[in-house]
């Protein structure tokens, strides 16, 4: 009888660390959604990209080097590469992928009805970009798909983060 009391007594702070540790996982998770639907409702965060998917017939890239989305209130900085068929070719070759900064653009933020958000964009100072559309997780996973004028379309999936402020 002693030795099924003993082994409780070994277990049982076992269970309790079990218990509160997905308690804290939990308010973990609801922070982080808070965290997420304030940098989306501010319009002030960035999306990293981790994998592109070019629309050709050809598997996902998984990416090396940083590349991001920039969203800010008044501006909005694009530093993307570029996978797939250009039918003309930029006049400056060091501008292959799709970078620009638009400050005149049309913002649309969506709430999705199981959660997360559609964001359209359509900068109207960028030379080659039509459409932006950004799909946002509640827990900040994040894929864009980029329509050009003169370029296929392409995605990106990755995650959002804070953008940090210029000091």
């Amino acid at each position: 009888m002693r030795r099924v009391q003993f082994k409780w007594l070994a277990v049982l702070p076992l269970f309790i660390g079990l218990f509160f540790n997905s308690l804290q996982a939990q308010e973990t998770k609801g922070t982080k959604e808070v965290t997420v639907e304030k940098m989306v409702t501010a319009r002030n965060f960035v999306f990293k990209v981790q994998t592109v998917q070019p629309t050709n017939p050809s598997p996902n890239r998984l990416l090396t080097s940083d590349y991001d989305l920039r969203i800010a209130p008044d501006s909005i900085v694009s530093f993307l590469p570029y996978f797939g068929r250009a039918y003309t070719a930029p006049m400056d070759p060091t501008k292959g992928g799709i970078q620009f900064t638009s400050t005149k653009f049309e913002y649309k933020q969506e709430v999705r009805k199981k959660g997360g958000w559609d964001i359209t964009i359509k900068p109207q100072d960028a030379q080659d970009t039509r459409l932006m559309t950004l799909t946002i997780s509640d827990n900040g996973y994040a894929s864009l798909q980029v329509i050009s004028n003169n370029r296929q379309p392409i995605s990106f999936t990755g995650y959002i983060s804070e953008r940090k402020s210029k000091r």
